[in-house]
């Protein structure tokens, strides 16, 4: 497995371009009832953004995008709603690998896939096997994800493959576990329509991650929009722990 610096046991480098963006896609539904459309009519338009945020990544120097398409917590929405996500999934998958693919994007997807069906798992393990090779962009979705499960999941795996480690273990020992444990941790966490909270979303990735909140609905984010977003990190004075003195004395 990769290893990357923690942002908690050693001091990750700056960058003017963040090298990993976490995103919550927040609005779609929201953007649709303004236009007295359905809610999945959102979530179609909320692709669209999706597809300019991924370009505009690739275009940008960013490494790493992860997307939270489908909380754990989602499944509480309405049946309907529900099915017409995975249903959109579904058709994602089979209309934008090929093209991600040809732009040198590798597909990851991470979360609790036990819930899904056959068909949209095996959907799954093909986009990222076809996709596997690619350097361009790491995008990974999150479906069926939460932070704690992610934690819970990893202390599962790690016990069962190392029950030397049950009543010690450290955060190089724990790290590997994690969802994603191939990225480096997030370094601008991105959040659309105007709720200023992370919602179970990466809480062990996101310690030190600058974190950004717009009121922009989704299907309206454009390359503008992720362009602001940049700015106010460039910003930033990330110090991860340490005073600003210490930081104008290491430039």
């Amino acid at each position: 497995m990769t290893s990357f610096i923690s942002s908690t046991r050693g001091i990750p480098a700056n960058a003017v371009v963040p090298r990993h963006v976490a995103v919550i896609m927040d609005g779609n539904g929201r953007w649709a009832k303004k236009r007295f459309m359905p809610r999945i009519a959102g979530h179609k338009q909320g692709l669209e953004a999706v597809r300019e945020t991924v370009k505009s990544c690739i275009e940008l120097g960013v490494e790493y995008l992860t997307l939270f398409a489908f909380s754990s917590e989602n499944w509480r929405r309405p049946v309907e709603e529900v099915s017409m996500l995975m249903q959109l999934f579904m058709l994602a998958l089979e209309r934008e690998v090929a093209k991600l693919h040809q732009n040198g994007v590798r597909l990851k997807v991470i979360g609790d896939l036990s819930r899904f069906d056959d068909k949209l798992i095996r959907m799954i393990e093909q986009a990222e096997a076809k996709t596997s090779e690619n350097t361009k962009l790491t995008l990974t979705i999150a479906a069926n994800y939460g932070g704690r499960w992610d934690i819970l999941q990893a202390v599962q795996t790690l016990l069962r493959e190392k029950p030397e480690k049950a009543l010690v273990f450290s955060e190089e020992d724990f790290a590997p576990y994690l969802s994603l444990h191939y990225a480096p941790e997030p370094d601008l966490f991105i959040r659309t329509g105007g709720e200023q909270r992370i919602s179970n979303f990466l809480l062990w990735q996101l310690a030190y991650t600058e974190l950004y909140f717009t009121d922009t609905l989704w299907p309206d984010f454009d390359r503008k929009a992720l362009e602001r977003a940049f700015d106010s990190f460039r910003q930033r004075e990330r110090r991860f722990g340490r005073t600003s003195e210490q930081l104008k004395a290491d430039a």
